[in-house]
């Protein structure tokens, strides 16, 4: 049980620590998320529907694992753990959205009445279908249409996660079916990748494919920032990364590809017969060397949740 395992533990740790990216990740944070394994590939995937981007969703999923840890000893076991972190996590969207200024573009340039007729869209289906449409909506209808057609949450849980009346869901619901039904959303624009950063990352494939690393270490600022997702936030001088990789019980090698427009660096694990893709690594340049690395190595589900994945180079 979840609140047993740890419980007490909020009045004896530091949470600063987990959140200002000073080293690994402490052995009671490691266990609070074993807790909610279960629950990891249902909360990605409302976060990166939200977010519209698999990375950014993981990364607001890290965010929202983060609050809930330190809201532990106030969390009422009494009740179900799942609406909770559904609740912290769409709060966590939208101050994603909000600090990009999605929510005030989108809001504006598609505001329709409050009242509007329920309209059932001859071919809009449900599932993932919606789930890639809905990132031309505004937050409220965006989250309020994936809780309802695809994760089946009834209007009164939606009510109380979205922060809303029954009405008010409704109200969304249909505006969300309205504009989805009367205009096709225009996809994602592909993010500009400089070409500094394409022969960085074309660099870091290769030599981390040798295992050079002192070669690797050459191409990241003297303070590079790393983050493994779910094990580790700090200096990436002071990571033991490359040993890491090397203790992983099955072959691997990088690549490079693209996530939903983005470019990426691509771990691939070896099969029986062939590499198949496992999960991804981000980068963001400082000057003309890696300045932040996060590797998503610990969260396989964020490929399968991608609207596009390519590799761009043979695998």
């Amino acid at each position: 049980m979840l609140l047993k395992i740890e419980e007490g533990v909020m009045d004896r740790v530091d949470n600063s620590q987990l959140l200002e990216g000073s080293g690994p990740f402490e052995t009671r944070y490691l266990a609070f998320l074993e807790t909610v394994a279960a629950l990891r590939p249902s909360l990605h995937r409302y976060c990166a529907r939200m977010t519209g981007s698999v990375m950014d969703g993981e990364d607001v999923v890290q965010e929202t694992l983060f609050e809930a840890y330190r809201k532990l000893d106030k969390f009422d076991d009494s009740r179900p753990l799942k609406p909770w972190l559904f609740r912290i996590a769409h709060n966590r969207c939208v101050d994603f959205l909000r600090s990009r200024g999605v929510r005030d573009e989108a809001e504006t340039g598609a505001a329709v009445p409050e009242a509007v007729p329920p309209v059932v869209p001859a071919l809009l289906g449900i599932g993932k279908a919606v789930e890639h449409l809905v990132v031309s909506l505004p937050p409220k209808e965006r989250s309020c249409l994936l809780l309802k057609d695809v994760f089946d949450y009834s209007l009164e849980e939606i009510a109380e996660l979205v922060g809303s009346s029954v009405g008010g869901v409704k109200a969304a619901l249909n505006r969300a079916r309205t504009k989805l039904s009367e205009s096709a959303p225009k996809g994602k624009s592909a993010r500009n990748v400089s070409k500094e950063l394409k022969q960085i990352m074309q660099l870091y494939v290769d030599r981390f494919n040798r295992r050079d690393w002192d070669g690797v270490r050459e191409l990241t600022t003297a303070d590079a920032q790393l983050r493994v997702a779910e094990r580790f936030a700090g200096k990436f001088e002071a990571a033991s990364y490359f040993t890491n990789y090397e203790r992983w019980p099955w072959p691997w090698k990088l690549a490079l590809g693209e996530v939903d427009g983005e470019q990426v660096v691509v771990i691939l694990r070896r099969g029986v017969d062939t590499w198949t893709p496992h999960s991804v690594i981000r980068f963001e340049l400082a000057g003309e060397r890696i300045g932040r690395i996060v590797d998503f190595i610990h969260c396989p589900w964020v490929l399968p949740a991608a609207k596009s994945f390519v590799l761009t180079e043979p695998s």
